[in-house]
């Protein structure tokens, strides 16, 4: 099974005017306050260079300080208020639309999953997959 075709979508209503809602999105002080994958990790810095061609690098930690990884790339398109594209630094596209709807901002995400990881051997006989 490949992932090459397949995407992941995330959609989210933010309550929060479509400038709030940007800002928190773009500036590092706020990505360090959201960008965490649970309660049990955090972004210690991020930063962020928002314009075409300009590049970002959060650094996501685990608080207890057993693991940690930079999560950075470089920004293909920026159009304030409605757009970020970028690409990670493996490669892999993003795309992220900013709507404002009745005083609340609609964003959505969509990116290609990474490939699966598969072991050069198998386990049980010894030979290539």
């Amino acid at each position: 099974m490949t992932n090459k075709n397949k995407t992941i979508t995330v959609r989210a209503m933010i309550n929060a005017p479509l400038e709030f809602a940007w800002n928190l999105w773009t500036t590092p002080l706020d990505i360090c306050r959201w960008n965490n994958a649970s309660a049990d990790w955090h972004t210690p810095r991020a930063q962020n260079d928002l314009r075409t061609g300009g590049r970002f690098n959060y650094r996501m930690e685990a608080r207890d300080g057993s693991s940690g990884f930079d999560f950075s790339g470089v920004y293909d398109q920026v159009i304030a208020h409605e757009l970020i594209e970028y690409t990670i630094d493996d490669g892999r596209k993003v795309k992220v639309t900013f709507a404002g709807k009745e005083g609340k901002t609609e964003v959505i995400e969509s990116l290609r999953p990474r490939p699966p990881i598969r072991p050069k051997c198998s386990a049980t006989a010894g030979k290539p997959f």
